[in-house]
């Protein structure tokens, strides 16, 4: 399989650690939006496309994002899983919440596939700072 097409789409605000969002097209005949291009502390990486794990309500099924205190359908409260967990465990809990709050819709299943999508959207992202910054000089 291989990478026919990268776009880059900048963010215009450059407040936060994601500076940009990519589009790739494997074989001129399937396409992965909203590859995130973040800024971390050892330089740039790439997420893959996510979206927020949702919990349904007891009462009305409605789903509801993980760690919301109310049903955004019916207002009736929510339960917390770690009341009776001693402090250390909640904060475990917690943090293990927090990365499973989203799940990838889209990713590579082997190291190398991973490295090679990489690879082709940083380069697409330093070529495209490299002409933004061309046109504004």
């Amino acid at each position: 399989m291989k990478i026919t097409e990268v776009r880059v789409f900048q963010k215009e605000s450059d407040d936060k650690k994601l500076r940009a969002f990519a589009t790739v097209t494997f074989d001129d005949c399937f396409v992965v939006r909203d590859i995130k291009i973040i800024e971390g502390s050892r330089g740039y990486f790439v997420a893959m496309p996510s979206r927020r794990v949702k919990e349904p309500c007891q009462r009305c099924r409605h789903r509801n994002v993980v760690h919301a205190r109310y049903c955004n359908q019916c207002g009736a409260p929510l339960e917390s899983r770690d009341q009776s967990k001693e402090h250390f465990e909640v904060e475990q809990l917690q943090s293990r919440e927090r990365q499973s709050e989203h799940r990838d819709i889209a990713h590579p299943i082997t190291a190398e596939f991973r490295e090679t999508i990489q690879k082709a959207v940083l380069n697409a992202y330093e070529k495209e700072k490299t002409k933004l910054g061309e046109k504004v000089s």
